[in-house]
């Protein structure tokens, strides 16, 4: 019998998310000089950095390149971020293989046909709620929170609840 979605958040140690569609809404503000701009959950940016501070990996791979989503990223602790990667598969397979990582103990978050070879490849394929059908499809957890709306703090705050670890986190932070 297969395990359930939560059973499989027991194994996970690496949180790997898309950026456009997951940690964005997907809608780019283009100024008048031609940069796009993105918003980002400020929730979302504080469970990755819990993430981090409780020992997880979390690495971002995204077919878009911005260099104000790479700050922001490398703001909240994030070092593996891979922006403008043509090859998502190939990018998870040299990721995994360098940092000595299962694919079953990664939760992958994306939400469009550019993540959906990599997804068929991890432990726990998860995507947010607006996501294309085929990305649902193969989708072992779908959050009930669009993209850049909370889905990535869903999918941390859940694992790191599964494992004993989301209060925690918290309560070492104040003691």
């Amino acid at each position: 019998m297969a395990k359930s979605y939560k059973e499989i958040m027991n194994d996970i140690t690496t949180f790997i998310f898309d950026v456009d569609g997951v940690l964005t809404d997907g809608s780019v503000f283009v100024s008048n000089e031609g940069e796009m701009l993105r918003t980002m959950n400020i929730r979302d940016g504080y469970a990755m950095k819990a993430a981090i501070e409780s020992g997880y990996n979390v690495c971002i791979i995204s077919g878009g390149s911005n260099e104000g989503v790479r700050v922001r990223l490398k703001n909240l602790g994030i070092t593996d971020i891979h922006l403008g990667t043509p090859d998502k598969v190939k990018t998870f397979k040299e990721y995994t293989a360098v940092n000595g990582i299962k694919s079953e103990q990664v939760l992958y978050m994306g939400d469009d046909i550019p993540d959906y070879h990599v997804m068929k490849l991890v432990g726990l394929p998860t995507c947010p709620q607006d996501s294309s059908p085929e990305i649902k499809t193969i989708s072992k957890y779908i959050s009930h929170v669009k993209g850049g709306k909370g889905a990535v703090r869903d999918v941390i705050e859940q694992v790191m609840k599964v494992q004993g670890k989301w209060m925690g986190y918290f309560d070492a932070k104040y003691d």
